[in-house]
């Protein structure tokens, strides 16, 4: 690690300097301690990040109370006499910080730096004044040999008159009452998501967005699952629109105006939520003072996470590859050793598990459908529909499918998605699959305890050596 002193009496000086104690930075944090890395960490908020403290953890016990909700609608069904269920907002709201502070309590990052050894400094919002030094809120200075931003990210709202209108989605727990209609802008994961849980509390909802359809990022047969899912419990799906145009304030509400297919329309309603982006939490950090440029609202770093400066690194959402807490965690660890050891270590983005909380869930690892059919048009693809499955059918949660895609000589897995009840842990197991090199073959031998909804993965790879065998 290259040397680096020149400093005045106010500051104190560290091998290495992570901005940011969410999952990038705190594993970055640690790694490098281990390596014996004298280190602080500079967090303007609080410790865990947004994925703990407003997004991910909150999303999903959102997710539990709007499935409780969904299921007791189906009691009847059991013989289960519960009456029809009302949402007590507040005392939702209440239940949600209670648990996001017990996972809180579980990560325990301050302790665990204490720990190591490590200097955790929340004095505002650190900024750069040169290259090597951090000036904090509070106007306490701090250098370092090496620098790594793990800022994390924040939501986006669309640069048109009225935005300030909307609530993005890590406010939703400011609203004051659960709103009767509500307009989710995005239809992206997150946004799924929330239109998933505001119809299962009952409210009136719209979704909009640019692109042709909902969850872009998703295998295609994922996606037409879910938006006919969302058409079935009654949500107002407006896909492909042109633009988003206006929020104007009105006596009950807020009225939405949108152009789509060369028409004017507008609609009421008590909230809009804007789900429509996630960049990195970049904007004020005084990177030009370091020669750090920033680009689509991210730093550009190499595969290794240097930027242009050499000794400073974007970490997660920072670099705006794949901003997913997954992801991040394994970046702060691979680039600790890169910044302490001199290393050139990367990490593997292939084989991410990505999904979310709708109804039914879904997820994806590895290619979808239609990117393997690109790089090879002999893959094996085979669909197994949750119908076949015994646990579906006992749970009476019949909807959706696994889709698993293999290369037809080698039997290697190349990507797996599936939407129905437990599918992100199904992809989950998939996944472990496809990281320990597990072909198809193997995979079809594996005996899955009964019954249960992983069972389908075995169902699936039998399917594919059926479609080989059938040649």
């Amino acid at each position: 690690m290259a040397e680096f002193r020149d400093l005045s009496a106010s500051e104190k000086h560290y091998d290495v300097a992570v901005i940011g104690a969410g999952p990038a930075g705190t594993a970055a944090a640690l790694r490098a301690a281990e390596l014996g890395a004298k280190v602080v960490v500079l967090e303007a908020g609080r410790t865990g990040g947004t994925c703990v403290n407003t997004g991910c953890v909150p999303t999903r016990v959102l997710a539990k109370t709007a499935r409780l909700i969904r299921e007791s609608r189906h009691a009847d069904d059991y013989g289960v006499r519960a009456g029809a269920p009302v949402i007590d907002w507040p005392t939702t709201v209440a239940r949600v910080h209670e648990r996001v502070e017990r996972v809180r309590s579980i990560k325990r990052e301050a302790e665990r730096f204490d720990a190591a050894g490590i200097d955790l400094i929340q004095e505002g919002r650190a900024r750069f004044a040169d290259e090597h030094t951090l000036v904090l809120d509070s106007g306490r200075r701090v250098s370092a040999d090496t620098v790594l931003v793990c800022v994390g990210g924040h939501s986006r709202r669309l640069p048109i008159p009225g935005a300030e209108l909307a609530t993005v989605p890590e406010d939703v727990l400011s609203l004051p009452a659960l709103p009767r209609r509500v307009a989710v802008i995005g239809a992206g994961n997150t946004g799924a998501q929330l239109v998933t849980v505001f119809s299962s509390f009952g409210s009136e909802v719209t979704l909009l967005d640019v692109a042709p359809r909902v969850l872009m990022a998703a295998d295609a047969a994922i996606a037409e699952t879910v938006a006919a899912s969302f058409s079935d419990q009654g949500i107002d799906v407006h896909t492909g629109i042109e633009t988003v145009t206006r929020l104007e304030s009105i006596d009950d509400g807020i009225r939405l105006h949108w152009r789509d297919a060369g028409e004017e329309r507008s609609a009421e309603f008590d909230t809009v939520i804007m789900a429509t982006g996630w960049p990195a939490d970049v904007e004020d950090l005084g990177l030009e003072l370091a020669g750090v440029e920033i680009e689509r609202s991210a730093i550009p770093a190499d595969r290794y996470f240097r930027t242009v400066v050499p000794h400073i690194f974007a970490v997660g959402d920072a670099n705006g590859r794949d901003m997913l807490v997954q992801a991040a965690q394994f970046e702060g660890e691979a680039a600790a050793e890169n910044a302490v050891l001199g290393a050139n270590r990367r990490t593997p983005h292939h084989l991410l598990p990505a999904g979310g909380f709708t109804d039914p869930d879904y997820a994806g690892v590895g290619l979808t459908e239609e990117q393997a059919r690109e790089r090879d048009t002999d893959c094996v693809v085979v669909s197994v529909p949750y119908a076949s499955l015994e646990r579906a059918v006992i749970d009476d949660r019949e909807t959706g499918f696994v889709k698993l895609i293999a290369d037809r000589r080698r039997e290697l897995i190349l990507g797996a998605h599936a939407v129905g009840e437990n599918a992100i842990e199904v992809i989950q197991s998939v996944t472990t699959a496809m990281a320990a090199g597990v072909d198809v073959s193997t995979l079809a031998g594996v005996r899955f305890a009964y019954p249960t909804y992983s069972a389908i993965i075995g169902l699936a790879a039998r399917a594919v050596l059926a479609d080989r065998g059938s040649e």
